[in-house]
């Protein structure tokens, strides 16, 4: 303490030590299958990897990168949105390289918001959008994603979107394939987001890294319906696509103008990073599209078989249409508190899991849900599953 008042400023003091952190360190604690956090034990295509390497050897990127991103890198992310989309994005003006999408998240919120705006996120949502939120002095207003256990599937009332906006709302920040529910948003939900937001003049940060892990339906960005391109910031990355989330190569594509906004955030916050690997995710994203669909098929399978796994176990499943996570509902078991199970799980059965209730300003509407990441080697997912059969 100084000055009688806490270190931590107010907006970051609902904040502490990540569920990722803590359950992390359960599992070295437990020698438990950590299946909680999302990253893979396994590295990407080993092209790629060389391809980083022969940069490293031939002195590209070991010292500063340009403040934007290498132009190859963006000349890549370009063609990539492009032959994917059939968006055109200018490399040079509408094409910002990140420290990962989480830094891309963070100076979105910085650049666009001021103290007293409203951002309305879907929840369950990804941690750091309510610290990025809550650092940029903005209000975070949820929309909740209801789960269907009909269909083992959660879904955006468009109405309850609609009713959330006010005259103080300045953005919406979306994600889809979704984190953690696995919810691909709709074309039709998506044409009905863009209204809204051409109506009410809002700006959209849409965070798509998981847009290459579509098992049903697809995978559409907002800035390719009718009045998104100039008000939609689109996020994504290399971590999920290729498998290598520690070289934190993330991006945005967007406006001349939402791009030099960003931009004026992002310099102030890592200025560049990842200069080898910026090289290296260039090539990595002309891959040709064997590449792409293979690792989209190898996942689906890990994800069938640890869906199966926890269907025997006795959870209540909602199968994922995107991402790499499932969500479990554990009141099947007699359970109800997510928190409380998963820091019972690893002495029980020797899994680490994360309760979804943390990604959530309802906390009651997301305590009897458990998240469990199946970007495993199959092996470590059968090995889970068995330990898992315990709790039957």
């Amino acid at each position: 303490m100084t000055q009688g008042r806490p270190l931590l400023n107010r907006r970051l003091a609902e904040f502490g030590t990540t569920i990722f952190a803590e359950m992390s360190a359960l599992a070295v604690r437990t020698g438990a299958i950590n299946l909680g956090q999302g990253f893979p034990d396994t590295d990407g295509p080993e092209e790629v990897r060389e391809a980083a390497v022969r940069a490293l050897r031939a002195g590209h990127g070991n010292q500063y990168p340009p403040g934007p991103g290498v132009p190859e890198l963006r000349t890549a992310i370009a063609a990539h949105q492009q032959r994917r989309y059939a968006l055109t994005y200018d490399p040079d003006t509408e094409v910002l390289v990140t420290a990962g999408a989480t830094e891309a998240i963070a100076a979105s919120m910085l650049a666009l918001l001021e103290p007293g705006d409203e951002v309305i996120a879907l929840e369950p949502y990804y941690d750091s959008y309510a610290a990025c939120i809550a650092m940029a002095g903005a209000s975070r207003v949820p929309v909740t994603l209801h789960p269907e256990p009909s269909t083992g599937t959660y879904r955006l009332d468009l109405d309850e979107l609609r009713a959330a906006v006010t005259p103080r709302t300045r953005l919406l920040l979306l994600n889809t394939p979704h984190n953690p529910t696995g919810t691909v948003l709709t074309r039709e939900e998506l044409a009905a987001i863009a209204e809204l937001a051409c109506e009410r003049d809002l700006l959209v940060v849409t965070d798509e890294v998981y847009e290459h892990l579509v098992f049903e339906g697809e995978h559409l960005p907002l800035a390719s319906f009718p009045g998104m391109r100039e008000r939609t910031v689109t996020i994504s990355s290399a971590g999920k696509t290729f498998s290598f989330t520690g070289w934190k190569v993330g991006w945005i594509t967007a406006s001349p103008e939402l791009v030099t906004a960003v931009r004026s955030a992002k310099q102030f916050l890592t200025y560049v990073s990842a200069g080898p690997f910026q090289y290296a995710v260039a090539e990595a994203l002309a891959l040709p599209d064997s590449y792409f669909t293979a690792f989209r098929e190898d996942m689906r399978a890990k994800r069938d078989l640890l869906a199966a796994g926890l269907a025997d176990a006795g959870f209540k499943v909602f199968k994922p249409a995107g991402t790499y996570f499932v969500t479990a509902d554990i009141r099947p078991l007699g359970e109800s508190d997510g928190f409380a199970f998963c820091r019972a799980l690893p002495e029980r059965c020797g899994v680490v899991a994360i309760p979804n209730a943390v990604f959530y300003d309802h906390r009651e509407a997301g305590a009897p849900f458990v998240r469990f990441a199946f970007c495993k080697k199959p092996e470590v997912l059968e090995a889970a599953v068995t330990r898992l059969a315990r709790l039957r």
